[in-house]
């Protein structure tokens, strides 16, 4: 297959997640403590977590934006603590930058500087990564998140929309990412290749069809294959 572009996805394909978000839990807990005690103590960090599933179950309308989701969860909670007006902006300030203060996979960047010089590579996610904040944007040509679309994987549209800024069709975009639903078998029915980041060897999930393109360990294998395609 000649592949004239990619689509990357970010969380967990080239840094591990959870450690940020975890982080930014821990920070935002620790801002309440400090200036709103009372919301802390009712809200510790689990009931904190309880509660934002409990807003993404009720708010399927917003499943594409975790952005809102986490608004409206910080509002329900200082509501319920009688504050009618929580400070949104600095609550989401301390959470966000935590959860953009992520640790790249010893393979991510190196593989990004290779990829960049040859391929346009586009990032397509269904998170709230900020490619300035965690210094990789220089290595992108475009940037499409969920949020932005109002489409998340594994909705075809997405990848469609990636397609369309690239100018190319979709069997010419390989798309890499960890996820096997909303990664491979998205990019799949949007009709692109694929490429599974796959760090810890597991076996295809044969219930969800055709397996990747590529079933590979890390990204600096993804480069050494298409540098292996000239």
């Amino acid at each position: 297959m000649r592949i004239r572009a990619l689509t990357l996805d970010l969380d967990d394909t080239l840094w591990p997640v959870l450690p940020a978000l975890e982080r930014a839990d821990r920070d935002l807990d620790a801002y309440l403590r400090q200036h709103y005690p009372n919301v802390a103590r009712a809200w510790p960090i689990p009931a904190m977590r309880a509660l934002r599933a409990e807003v993404a179950a009720e708010r399927t309308d917003l499943a594409h934006d975790f952005t809102a989701q986490r608004h409206i969860t910080m509002q329900r909670a200082f509501n319920a603590c009688g504050i009618d007006e929580a400070p949104l902006e600095t609550l989401w300030e301390v959470y966000f930058s935590a959860r953009n203060s992520v640790e790249l996979y010893p393979d991510s960047l190196p593989a990004l500087q290779r990829l960049a010089g040859r391929w346009p590579v586009v990032s397509l996610t269904n998170g709230n990564a900020d490619l300035d904040r965690i210094g990789i944007r220089e290595h992108f040509a475009h940037h499409i998140c969920a949020r932005d679309t109002g489409i998340a994987k594994p909705d075809p549209r997405i990848f469609v929309a990636a397609a369309e800024h690239l100018g190319l069709r979709p069997e010419e975009i390989l798309h890499v990412g960890d996820d096997p639903e909303l990664d491979v078998v998205g990019a799949r029915d949007a009709g692109l290749r694929t490429a599974w980041i796959n760090r810890h060897g597991h076996p295809w999930p044969g219930l969800l069809g055709t397996a990747p393109d590529l079933d590979l360990r890390d990204m600096s294998a993804l480069v050494d294959w298409l540098e292996a395609q000239g």
